[in-house]
């Protein structure tokens, strides 16, 4: 049997390692706890969603995802030149690849996801678009060229990175001065958009994560019916 010393002491240190546990460290993150739809950490006090699997590509490509979210309006919102640098990161099937490619004709597109299959999906459909590139990311680093890019589309996969701020760095490192991020997140101040919590993000966080990596908010277009489509740049000066 332990002594009440002993288990005062035990207490202590249970105690101790649960408000360890519960501290930020210097990057931002937090081990909260596994939840049923993340990933059992949270970052600058918002928990991080599982990466959606390859297995539901389906879904992207949904006959009726023009009409629920107006997507086919998010290309031409994005102010492309024929000849623009762009990378879609979280490419998933190339749902927004193939419509940035067609923008581009003179420029070129870098489709990047951590998963081989859906970029193997975009590959099988790429056909006569010879300005796309697929890259295979890793949790924190697209991999992209250091200074190479003129725009990154992050279409409701910022909110599943696992290493936000590592991949946030890597990000502003491939953009060029001046460069350019549309964030586009399912809108957290909506209780009415049909996306579960963890999966939809507030301008107001959005804003403090993409602050805190030196990016600079520019504007929002709140006009697609469910998500938020926000504009960040890199200084054109360090």
């Amino acid at each position: 049997m332990m002594s009440p010393v002993s288990r005062g002491l035990a207490a202590l240190l249970f105690m101790t390692g649960s408000a360890l546990a519960a501290a930020p460290d210097i990057d931002g993150y937090v081990n909260s706890g596994v939840t049923l739809d993340g990933i059992g950490r949270s970052y600058m006090g918002r928990e991080i969603a599982h990466v959606m699997g390859h297995e539901g590509a389906d879904w992207l490509d949904r006959p009726e995802r023009d009409k629920e979210e107006s997507s086919s309006r998010v290309v031409p919102l994005l102010g492309l030149k024929p000849t623009d640098i762009v990378a879609d990161i979280g490419a998933g099937s190339g749902y927004f690849t193939f419509r940035m490619s067609a923008a581009v004709p003179q420029g070129r597109v870098y489709a990047v996801d951590i998963q081989k299959e859906m970029l193997d999906m975009i590959k099988a459909r790429q056909g006569n678009a010879a300005n796309i590139t697929t890259v295979l990311g890793g949790i924190g680093d697209p991999r992209l060229p250091v200074g190479g890019v003129d725009l990154i589309l992050l279409v409701d996969a910022y909110h599943e990175f696992s290493r936000p701020r590592e991949m946030g760095l890597a990000i502003m490192r491939a953009l060029k001065p001046g460069g350019r991020i549309a964030l586009v997140e399912y809108r957290g101040e909506d209780q009415k958009v049909p996306i579960k919590d963890i999966h939809r993000m507030t301008q107001a966080q959005a804003k403090k994560e993409m602050a805190v990596l030196g990016l600079v908010w520019q504007r929002t277009d709140d006009s697609l019916p469910w998500q938020h489509v926000m504009f960040f740049a890199k200084p054109t000066t360090p």
